[in-house]
C-alpha cells in the first residue's frame, strides 16, 4: 500500500471503509415518491440506474433499515425524480422526512402517485421485479411516462452535494 491507495477485503474491513470507497463514485440525486394509501411518501436516493431502453426499465435500491422501506416495497407504482442543482432543499427535505410535500410544488398522478414538479427528469414507473440485495432490495420498474427539462444536475460525491464542472 502506498500513500495514495488503500486496498482491503470489504468483508474483513469496517463497513465505514467500504462505504467511503463507494462514495468515490459520484452519482445523481433522486427523490422517489409513492402513495401509501394514507397519503404521499418520498425518500431521497442515489441508488438509481437505467437498466434497459427496450423495454424502458430502471432500478433503485431502498435500504431495508429505512422506516420508509415497507411502504416502497408495497408500492406497485411510484415516481423517480432526478433533482436539479437548484433543488438541494428538496433533496435534503426528503432525506430527513418522508412527507414534506407541503413545501414543494406537486400534483397527484396516475395511481395516486405524488409527482414533484420542476425536476430535471421524472419517471413514472410500475414495478416489474424486486430482488434481494443484502441490506437493500433492488426494485426494477417499467417507465410508463417521462417528463424532462434542461438544467444542471445535483450530484452526490463522498458524502457531499455539489454540481457538475466540465473537465479542463
Amino acid at each position: 500500500m502506498n500513500a495514495l491507495t488503500h486496498s482491503f477485503d470489504p468483508a474483513q474491513q469496517s463497513s465505514r471503509d467500504f462505504r467511503d470507497a463507494l462514495g468515490r463514485f459520484g452519482t445523481g440525486v433522486t427523490v422517489i415518491t409513492c402513495d401509501t394509501g394514507d397519503g404521499p411518501l418520498g425518500i431521497t436516493a442515489n441508488s438509481f440506474a437505467s437498466v434497459s431502453l427496450d423495454p424502458p426499465l430502471v432500478l433503485w435500491s431502498p435500504a431495508k433499515s429505512s422506516s420508509r422501506y415497507p411502504f416502497f416495497m408495497a408500492a406497485d407504482h411510484f415516481a423517480i425524480h432526478v433533482v436539479g442543482a437548484e433543488q438541494a432543499g428538496l433533496c435534503m427535505a426528503f432525506a430527513r422526512n418522508g412527507n414534506p410535500f407541503d413545501q414543494f410544488d406537486w400534483e397527484t398522478g396516475d395511481h395516486n402517485v405524488p409527482l414533484l414538479n420542476g425536476c430535471l427528469s421524472r419517471f413514472e414507473c410500475t414495478k416489474v421485479a424486486e430482488h434481494d440485495g443484502g441490506d437493500h432490495s433492488i426494485v426494477v420498474a417499467r417507465v410508463r411516462r417521462v417528463t424532462t427539462r434542461e438544467g444542471d444536475p445535483l450530484l452526490f460525491y463522498s458524502g457531499r452535494y455539489g454540481g457538475f464542472t466540465e473537465p479542463t
